[in-house]
């Protein structure tokens, strides 16, 4: 097991007791990866090479692989896609539309900080799916890379224009506000918030931290 690996077992236990109903989980987290889809087709459409479209069609294809393997889990567990993704879809199309982005560049880091931190987050929070559900949906859920290819697309940007490091840097730093808001609605929260907080502080710490090393690996200030 990796350094990592561990640091992901760890916030995982942290943030146990603070899962929702797997219902509620796997429709909050179905939701949200459909709201991916939307955001990475439409920099897809916009993307201005052929390289990028194809770059970002691979960034696709690894989520809706994700998103299909949590409308299984669904189906496994005999719960209807409509009635438990409806709840949460207003909530998740508020987040994607405050952090879509003008530009199309700003489109793609969104979806490089988005992605990056809930897909963490959500891994960390799959302890709360007792045994093999909540393996399965942590390994769908680490299945693919599309981070390499968002980064890609990002750091030729800012090497092709250099001013666009600052604004991008300014851009994905408002960007986690809006990502930590959307991650910490999908929490139980109890009526001991000191100790509930006691438990999301050292997650978030270190989700934060996974999230400036994407950051630091761009060129670009967390």
């Amino acid at each position: 097991m990796t350094s990592r690996d561990t640091a992901v077992a760890a916030l995982r236990v942290d943030l146990g007791e603070l899962a929702p109903s797997s219902d509620v989980f796997l429709g909050h987290c179905a939701a949200l990866h459909l709201t991916f889809i939307e955001q990475l087709t439409e920099a897809m459409s916009n993307a201005p090479r052929v390289a990028d479209k194809d770059a970002l069609a691979h960034v696709v294809a690894i989520v809706l692989d994700r998103y299909r393997a949590l409308a299984a889990e669904l189906e496994r567990l005999h719960l209807d896609k409509t009635d438990v993704m409806q709840p949460h879809l207003e909530g998740v199309e508020e987040f994607r539309r405050r952090t879509m982005g003008g530009e199309w560049y700003e489109q793609v880091a969104s979806a490089h900080v988005t992605i990056g931190f809930l897909t963490d987050f959500w891994i960390a929070l799959s302890v709360g799916l007792a045994g093999e559900p909540g393996d399965r949906v942590a390994q769908a859920l680490a299945t693919g890379d599309p981070h390499a290819p968002l980064h890609r697309i990002v750091e030729r940007a800012i090497a092709a224009n250099p001013k666009l490091s600052s604004r991008l840097a300014l851009w994905c730093r408002r960007l986690v506000g809006d990502t930590m808001l959307q991650a910490r609605s999908a929490l139980v929260l109890h009526d001991d918030r000191s100790k509930d907080e006691a438990q999301i502080e050292p997650v978030f710490t270190e989700l934060i931290a996974e999230h400036t090393r994407r950051m630091d690996r761009l060129g670009l200030t967390a």
